[in-house]
């Protein structure tokens, strides 16, 4: 027993970008029960054991091997290298071979020279991929018992946790050595990691089929003979997933089935930190998100694209919507909590007497819209601002592809949208009076559509003249709040500034993190609503009005609007001091509750990617902007600017003309739509 050889082949069923891929079959027979036929062949090897983790998902895999003969261990999930020595140590083996369940196509003869330069120089670790001149999927890496042990004791480190042998490669005290093959064959791909693999793995099996016995040469004949069977995956870099996070695999694995990746563009990894950033969240609370890998990061960038005023996972909003989770979300009948909600937002806006809600702030915008339109009698509509993804709004990009270019997203293409439209929606300037008089002279626009305020505060009674203007030309005025509705004043940041609209929209703060969205607006216009069919069945769940209601609640009793913007400007002050203390040239821009930073450099979107890059090094998200929400305390304000010292040092350099792709890990973020495409 003391001299056993044993090799452990680790698998598991879940994969982030090939799920099920051990169990997936070739001429009927699953990868993993190729690769134990295969490895079976070994001549040094006296047994071999599955280590995979207790996730029930493991079960077929369990039932699998040992309907083959072949013993199996079941650990932890995430501990990997627990896994592997409490699988080992019940066999008090002198040698342990690793071999993992994506390499079907491992080969026994390659696998016993490892083993036998093992012997022959008595190391402590011997493998085939330090560095790799074999091809990909023939990874063979063989150990003392007695090495693991030490590695299992002594790792401290999560990755190496995760890992099984990164300890023993990287300490010192280990006696390693490396097989190297005479000719770099590591550009070659063999295993199966991602769907191209697949492909690649199933051609040479096809090939050979029956015969599961051959050779790695032979591959390679075959390689020379029939290119054509290599080509699907040879764009991917070898273990190109070993430094990537759980998030950064499922994100590759997404855009291979959703167009774009997800949802919504501002959530895309490339407008962060292209191939490092964790894309995916596990669970988040207050300021805090928890990343799939478990890594926790202090959200001082978007906090949910400015959902969560009062922080994620808020207790007393939560227990609201579990409480009519209890009761049903949905009824042939209609929610009760619609009607109270109603009576808030008119309460809260006294100018205001309808309401009609939907869930999101871009279908909140077009309802606004068709509704002014009906009200009219007019098609046109001009507009400043970002108001969502709609026909009517991209429609402005079918004049001219520049015009949304100053309104928050540039390149949006409109494609998709009727030709038809083109000159119905047209831009204007915010705090150019001018711009506005000029576009609705002719007496063709039937409605005005604007943000109250974004990146700057109206001047010289800009939103005043608009209001007057409107009511001079039969115009239908629309305030859109989506972004900046409760964040500055409890209700619509056009109270504030005392100018009262025809109809105003509002979302995002409104459920913190719920979806909800509402269009109020005054009588004689809001009626319109009943002479356009506008309906939708979701509208009518009962989540989003709960959860709004208990919000606004919150809003109003806490004074959350002016927290946020106290909070926001000693954010201001904080980045002022930091850029003085660099001498560093900066704009701060936004409103408060939303602030906004930018550099006197023509390198704005290195500069972003340094910030992000050197702040999730140490456990933030962050960016070159803040949403403001009520858990961003002074304390995790203060330490945010003290981690924040060393990228604006960085960025120090750069404005003084050094490179900054020295500084970088990685590409330089992406700055509008076009760039994604």
């Amino acid at each position: 027993m003391a001299n056993k050889v044993i090799a452990i082949v680790q698998a598991r069923v879940g994969s982030t970008r090939l799920p099920g891929k051990v169990l997936k079959k070739i001429n009927g027979k699953p990868l993993i029960e190729i690769l134990f036929h295969r490895l079976n062949q070994s001549k040094k090897i006296d047994k071999i054991i599955l280590a995979t983790s207790k996730n029930t998902e493991n079960d077929p895999l369990v039932k699998l091997i040992t309907k083959l003969g072949d013993d199996v261990f079941r650990g932890s999930e995430n501990d990997v290298l627990g896994r592997y020595y409490n699988a080992a140590k019940s066999y008090t083996p002198k040698t342990v071979v690793r071999i993992t369940g994506d390499c079907p196509i491992i080969d026994p003869t390659l696998v016993d020279e490892v083993i036998s330069l093992y012997e022959k120089e008595k190391a402590d670790y011997v493998s085939n991929t330090n560095p790799p001149t074999f091809p990909d999927g023939l990874d063979t890496e063989v150990f003392s018992f007695e090495a693991l042990k030490v590695a299992h004791e002594q790792a401290k480190e999560p990755f190496d946790r995760e890992h099984v042998t990164p300890f023993i490669k990287t300490h010192h005290q280990f006696n390693r050595m490396n097989l190297e093959n005479e000719l770099d064959l590591s550009n070659e791909r063999w295993t199966v990691d991602n769907p191209e693999d697949f492909i690649v793995v199933e051609n040479i099996l096809n090939h050979f089929a029956p015969n599961l016995d051959f050779s790695w040469k032979e591959v390679l004949e075959l390689k020379q003979s029939n290119p054509e069977y290599f080509t699907a995956n040879q764009n991917i870099i070898r273990n190109e997933g070993a430094d990537m996070g759980t998030g950064q695999k499922l994100w590759k694995r997404a855009n291979k089935i959703i167009p774009g990746g997800n949802m919504l563009l501002s959530k895309r990894a490339e407008m962060f930190l292209p191939e490092k950033w964790p894309t995916y969240y596990d669970k988040a609370k207050g300021c805090a998100v928890w990343d799939l890998d478990g890594n926790k990061y202090i959200d001082m960038s978007i906090m949910g694209i400015g959902t969560n005023v009062l922080g994620y996972a808020n207790d007393e909003v939560d227990s609201a919507v579990r409480q009519v989770i209890d009761k049903s979300n949905a009824s042939t009948l209609n929610c009760p909590e619609e009607v109270y909600l109603a009576e808030k937002l008119v309460d809260i806006h006294p100018w205001a007497d309808k309401v009609r809600f939907a869930r999101t702030g871009g279908e909140a915008n077009a309802i606004a819209v068709r509704i002014a339109r009906a009200a009219s009698g007019k098609d046109k509509v001009a507009f400043c601002g970002y108001h969502g993804w709609h026909d009517w709004y991209l429609a402005a990009n079918l004049t001219n592809s520049e015009n949304l270019e100053g309104h928050l997203l540039s390149g949006l293409e409109p494609a998709g949208v009727p030709s038809g439209l083109e000159g119905s929606a047209i831009p204007f300037d915010y705090n150019n009076f001018d711009s506005i008089k000029n576009i609705v002279s002719n007496g063709d626009v039937g409605v005005i559509m604007m943000e109250v305020s974004r990146n700057m505060a109206p001047k010289n009674n800009f939103l005043q003249n608009i209001r007057q203007l409107a009511t001079d030309k039969g115009i239908v005025l629309i305030f859109d709040e989506i972004t900046s509705g409760f964040r500055v004043t409890l209700g619509g940041s056009h109270l504030k500034y005392g100018v009262e609209p025809d109809m105003a929209v509002f979302g995002k703060t409104m459920g913190n993190g719920y979806a909800i969205s509402a269009v109020i607006g005054k009588s004689e216009v809001m009626e319109y609503a009943q002479s356009s069919f506008i309906s939708s069945t979701f509208w009518s769940e009962r989540i989003g009005p709960v959860a709004a209601l208990k919000t606004i609640e919150i809003m109003e009793r806490d004074s959350v609007a002016e927290q946020l913007t106290k909070t926001g400007k000693y954010i201001n002050k904080c980045w002022a001091e930091l850029a003085e203390h660099h001498d560093l040239d900066i704009h701060i821009y936004g409103i408060p509750s939303i602030t906004h930073i930018s550099f006197n450099s023509n390198q704005e979107l290195a500069i972003k990617t340094i910030i992000t890059q050197e702040m999730l090094k140490s456990g933030y998200l962050a960016g070159n902007s803040v949403y403001v929400c009520m858990d961003h305390s002074k304390y995790i304000v203060d330490e945010y600017m003290n981690t924040l010292d060393k990228p604006f040092g960085l960025i120090s350099k750069i404005v003084k003309g050094e490179d900054p792709k020295q500084f970088l890990d990685g590409p330089i973020c992406h700055g509008g739509f076009s760039r994604l495409n």
